[in-house]
């Protein structure tokens, strides 16, 4: 991928629009409600490749309901707060230290944010039995989930649920790991940063997960 030069990027909105559903005929499909804004490695001309990926989770969390980046925090106000908070120790700013689904719930409620509601789960294979959670999630209404585990630490965000009629199910995933200059939806879509992918390729079976749920305030 070339890299793009360290400045501001134009964000895009709503990058799984046009995506095609995995299967046909699908059993149950649920999407998220509202508008968000994609955020990315390097999309604010700081180049956080390698430790960023939380970040720009919750910030695409913090651009949800609107989609829209204002009251969305820098890398920068997101450390401060976690260290004003005593969530981290002194030094925590300027770090290159990662954050995951619990600091997210922490500056989603400091920021005034979404809601964001935890959820844990001991192992990957045990989110076949948080399907339902997540279905419900979506048809009430809900935002992107932020997604984060152990031997996974790769930060991502749910935005769907699809069943097929053969019983495989799916997840619409957006991943935060790129770098450069988006140009479109479709480049995205592509190249497979916002893709429906199976539940199985998606988390580790031996990792743990949490999942941070936003919704409404």
């Amino acid at each position: 991928v070339t890299a793009a030069p360290l400045s501001a990027l134009e964000l895009l909105r709503d990058v799984h629009l046009g995506l095609a559903l995995p299967c046909r005929g699908p059993a149950r499909l649920a999407l998220l409600s509202g508008h968000y804004l994609y955020y990315h490695y390097g999309c604010d001309g700081l180049d956080d490749r390698g430790w960023g990926c939380g970040y720009r989770t919750l910030q695409t969390l913090c651009s949800w309901p609107e989609g829209q980046s204002s009251g969305v925090p820098g890398l920068a106000a997101i450390q401060a707060a976690l260290e004003d908070m005593g969530d981290k120790p002194p030094g925590f700013r300027g770090s290159r230290d990662w954050i995951g689904c619990v600091e997210a719930s922490l500056c989603l409620e400091h920021f005034g944010g979404p809601q964001g509601r935890l959820c844990h789960v001991p192992r990957g294979a045990g989110l076949v039995g948080e399907l339902e959670r997540l279905y419900s999630h979506f048809l009430e209404g809900g935002g992107p989930v932020m997604v984060g585990g152990d031997a996974d630490a790769q930060s991502k965000a749910l935005l769907g649920v699809c069943e097929g009629p053969g019983r495989d199910t799916y997840v619409l995933t957006l991943d935060p790991h790129y770098w450069g200059t988006p140009k479109s939806r479709s480049q995205l879509q592509a190249a497979g940063w916002v893709g429906w992918r199976t539940v199985s390729s998606v988390f580790d079976s031996n990792s743990f997960y949490n999942l941070c749920l936003t919704r409404r305030t």
